[in-house]
């Protein structure tokens, strides 16, 4: 990424942010390193101490439940639920920031972590404090490791913290970040995803309930401690409050990370981003568990869960690929296809089998060598929704989008013809992982 853009800086005095504007996460400066606590401090103030009072922490749930907080992870989950089931359990719990960012197209969660590690680690503590953790463990990409370990030194200094703070981290691996595949890497090392019930608000690391939370989420919960439930909702939709946190990658004139309002349309995001670059064939909205969308159709969409469901997609990890229209979509579909077969943690013969099948018949259309559409759509429900976790299914919905959005390339292909000039590679894949 070549460009972290927070839209037009609009900072109230220190310690607050004017309502209804942006940014809200990243700071207002462009460049340099991470925000010292110093630095941290004058912009936020310091964050709330909630202690050891019951009714307190129940009225900080009350008030992150009016906010209308959902989850910036993929799955969108009402934040306020996972804070009161974890509260509400009969053992100490733990916390846990998930800042794994597996996503190979995604770079927010680095990006926030990189520049502004101290608003993370706030919402860290404070979601400690609300369920009455002992301690909160953030767990993030290798690459911003150092500033989130410098960040946390820090504040032990300052006395900032009323709950320990440890920092890992991550696992390498697409399911590495699903939520019990990070439990047991914390706890055990092993970052394989387990089967529910019970869930790990239940019983999660060493049996505790334990709180796993998005690491930008936790910063719109340190921002909602500061500011409340009122402030938060001057952004974004009723039903779908405040700012996310989005990658756009592909065919833009300004690949990068940028914060924009829930609810902005699909194609004014792009614009923030420069505007298309070259035109476009496809956008893949969501990751790569996302959906595949003709650009004409998506545009005007707003990016939010309920604007995007005309398409059937979600903003899910915060990604928008832009697919020039000189790249071939079912080649890049299926190289994402084989991608996420080869992420299986090896555990369920539908992931296994079924994703290295739906992966090789889609190659195959991409190559042109048979016509197998009928074939792969059965193997896709035979797939759908039988794993462990969700892998399955995000790779069975990624696929299905292509076929509907990239069917006439699927005729053209059989009969050897195919639009792209260019080798796949738009979105990235990393490269296979030794057994």
């Amino acid at each position: 990424m070549n460009a972290v853009d927070s839209g037009r800086p609009e900072v109230g005095n220190a310690g607050g942010l004017r309502a209804g504007h942006l940014p809200r996460l990243l700071p207002a400066r462009i460049w340099g390193g991470p925000a010292s606590l110093a630095e941290h401090l004058a912009r936020h103030g310091r964050p709330p101490a909630i202690g050891r009072d019951a009714r307190w922490r129940a009225e900080v749930i009350a008030e992150v439940d009016r906010s209308g907080l959902a989850g910036r992870g993929g799955a969108g989950f009402p934040t306020a639920r996972k804070l009161h089931a974890v509260a509400s359990g009969r053992d100490v719990p733990v916390v846990i920031a998930n800042g794994t960012e597996g996503e190979p197209a995604s770079a927010k969660d680095k990006v926030l972590l990189a520049r502004e590690p101290h608003l993370v680690l706030d919402g860290a503590a404070l979601a400690a404090e609300m369920v009455a953790a002992r301690q909160a463990i953030v767990v993030v990409h290798d690459a911003v490791r150092e500033m989130v370990d410098e960040a946390a030194a820090e504040r032990r200094r300052a006395r900032l913290d009323w709950v320990k703070i440890k920092v890992m981290t991550a696992a390498s691996g697409f399911v590495a970040g699903e939520a019990s595949a990070l439990v047991n890497w914390v706890g055990r090392g092993i970052p394989l995803p387990t089967a529910v019930p019970p869930r790990v608000s239940e019983r999660g690391l060493r049996g505790h309930p334990t709180l796993v939370q998005n690491v930008e989420t936790l910063a719109h919960l340190a921002l909602i401690a500061r500011h409340g439930a009122r402030w938060f909702r001057s952004l974004g939709t009723p039903a779908e409050p405040g700012s996310m946190l989005i990658t756009v990658i592909g065919a833009v004139r300004r690949p990068g990370v940028y914060e924009v309002e829930i609810g902005r349309a699909v194609g004014e995001a792009l614009e923030v981003a420069g505007g298309p670059a070259a035109p476009l064939g496809a956008l893949l909205i969501g990751g790569y568990f996302g959906t595949w969308a003709d650009p004409a159709t998506a545009g005007p969409l707003p990016l939010s869960a309920a604007g995007l469901r005309a398409i059937g997609g979600s903003p899910g990890a915060g990604l928008i690929a832009a697919l020039p229209a000189d790249a071939c979509g079912l080649a890049e579909a299926a190289q994402v296809a084989r991608y996420l077969a080869a992420e299986s943690a090896g555990q369920c013969g539908p992931c296994v089998f079924g994703l290295d099948s739906i992966a090789g018949e889609l190659e195959a259309l991409a190559a042109g060598r048979r016509f197998g559409v009928t074939r792969l759509r059965r193997w896709l429900g035979q797939a759908d929704g039988r794993g462990a976790c969700h892998h399955p299914d995000g790779a069975v919905h990624m696929v299905r989008s292509a076929l509907e959005v990239f069917g006439a390339e699927i005729d053209r292909h059989a009969r050897g013809w195919c639009r792209g000039t260019r080798p796949p590679g738009v979105l990235p894949v990393p490269p296979r992982r030794a057994p």
